[in-house]
């Protein structure tokens, strides 16, 4: 069984934040990509450009209904999952067999990156691909596999110094109904919907709708958002796409 993420981890990346913690048990974080803060590292032009946020009706009503694990800056305990098939609850939605992702593509925003498996560092924080390499997506490798049952978590930086905009720049640009496919390592293509996209504080985390269980199979996209703070070296937000699998 998966660990889970610290709610409130801090941003990764080598100008604007420390690399994602994980916290109380150490259930495992995701992404470092998300507990609660995830990547991404200022542009070096003196007037960096702004990735877009999402616009106010991106994200579905249920994403507002949900508790946030953020209060005590750790994760939320663990719920059951629904069963699902037993009288008068709908049936799980069919799944695929675990198969690592190696790529994702989002023909709306231009994204068609390699992703690298991402875990945890020895002392606890979570790894994200390289600044250099920010053109690569992370995939929280302690989760479900993209089609598995269970929201498989996949992070991105928003920016870096080293190349500039980076893969998940233009995720808050996304909206209700836009394509995510994923290509993964037994060579099938599983292709996702977007419900919804959100931006978060970081202290604000949702981390029972990023890991929390489930029978259906999601995905989950993070990186940083808001305005970059040139005080602190970070971003205050997070931007999630929320997504299911189609059909």
């Amino acid at each position: 069984m998966s660990r889970r993420p610290d709610a409130t981890a801090s941003g990764a990346g080598e100008r604007h934040g420390r690399p994602w913690r994980v916290a109380g048990t150490v259930l495992v974080a995701l992404l470092a990509l998300v507990g609660a803060g995830l990547i991404g590292a200022a542009l070096n032009a003196p007037e960096p450009t702004s990735a877009p946020q999402p616009s106010a009706g991106a994200a579905p009503n249920y994403l507002d209904r949900a508790a946030t694990g953020s209060d005590l800056g750790t994760s939320p305990s663990p719920t059951p999952a629904p069963e699902g098939g037993t009288s008068g609850t709908p049936a799980p939605t069919p799944v695929l067999a675990r198969s690592e992702p190696i790529k994702i593509m989002i023909p709306k925003i231009g994204v068609d990156a390699t992703i690298m498996p991402v875990g945890l560092t020895p002392d606890g924080m979570v790894q994200v691909p390289p600044l250099a390499k920010a053109e690569l997506a992370g995939w929280y490798q302690s989760g479900p596999t993209p089609g598995e049952a269970g929201n498989s978590v996949i992070v991105g930086h928003v920016d870096s110094k080293e190349i500039g905009p980076a893969v998940f720049f233009q995720l808050g640009a996304l909206l209700p109904g836009d394509a995510i496919e994923v290509i993964r390592k037994d060579g099938s293509l599983v292709t996702f919907v977007v419900d919804g996209v959100k931006s978060y504080p970081k202290a604000a985390f949702p981390t029972e709708l990023v890991y929390g269980p489930t029978d259906e199979p999601g995905l989950r996209l993070v990186t940083c958002g808001g305005d970059f703070d040139e005080r602190v070296g970070s971003y205050p937000d997070n931007v999630i796409a929320f997504a299911r699998l189609a059909g």
